[in-house]
């Protein structure tokens, strides 16, 4: 069974080939997106972040779901020197950067709670699967052309393994550098990464984007991460350990 929906302003996608699987199931999944959604993001006016961008609450006012995406998104800021990074110079945050692989992450621990074990949940290019397509196959994952978006110029087969892809040729300039104080990059133009998990795989993708030049060498520093980058001339990168997910 497989079934989009836009939600948090991105086509969200559950595909489940476990027999079983009921329209009720997949319902629940994208419940949850929807109140994520609610609560996190900073373009819904009655939205947690939003209240708290407002100065209508203090950090001790939040919800422990918040606590937990705040926790997060400090780890990260420390472990990637500071480029993964939600404040922004007028006071307000922005935590999207971590809340799609969070919920995509969470929306998998549901599957895995209802029973499934094959299946695969996207949303905006950002992917977690487990198991096996309906036709018995390894999933697999296209990354696109940032400069002709119809077009696959490499395929993964992710394992288990969450996928995630930071750039700026479908959004713009939309992720932010806090050592410059400016959006987007001025040499990458896509940046895919592999890690053990989507959200793991979101947020260091974020991270390594917004340095430019030296995020794929982050990336291969990193252990449990892989990662495959194109730059503004058409230059292909990646690390060396993302051999072991290309079809063979």
């Amino acid at each position: 069974m497989r079934e989009t929906r836009t939600i948090m302003g991105m086509p969200i996608s559950l595909a489940v080939s476990d027999e079983g699987v009921r329209a009720r199931h997949l319902e629940a999944v994208f419940a949850e997106f929807v109140a994520i959604d609610a609560q996190f993001s900073p373009f819904k006016d009655d939205s947690e972040v939003s209240r708290f961008n407002r100065r209508e609450i203090t950090e001790g006012d939040f919800t422990p779901r918040m606590r937990e995406i705040v926790a997060l998104c400090e780890k990260a800021q420390r472990e990637t020197a500071g480029y993964f990074d939600i404040n922004r110079p007028d006071g307000t945050i922005d935590p999207c950067g971590m809340v799609k692989g969070w919920a995509i992450r969470n929306a998998a621990r549901q599957l895995d709670n209802m029973g499934f074990r094959n299946y695969c949940v996207e949303a905006g290019g950002d992917i977690q699967c487990r198991g096996f397509n309906d036709k018995g196959e390894e999933w697999t994952v296209g990354i696109r052309n940032p400069f002709s978006r119809d077009e696959i110029v490499k395929v993964i087969q992710p394992r288990g393994q969450g996928v995630a892809t930071s750039g700026n040729y479908i959004r713009g300039d939309h992720i932010y550098n806090p050592h410059t104080g400016r959006y987007g990059s001025d040499d990458i133009v896509s940046l895919t990464v592999i890690g053990p998990d989507v959200l793991e795989a979101d947020r260091y993708a974020t991270a390594a984007f917004a340095m430019g030049r030296r995020g794929i060498h982050f990336i291969e520093s990193m252990p449990g991460l892989e990662g495959y980058e194109i730059d503004l001339a058409g230059t292909a990168r990646m690390t060396g350990g993302l051999k072991n997910y290309l079809p063979c």
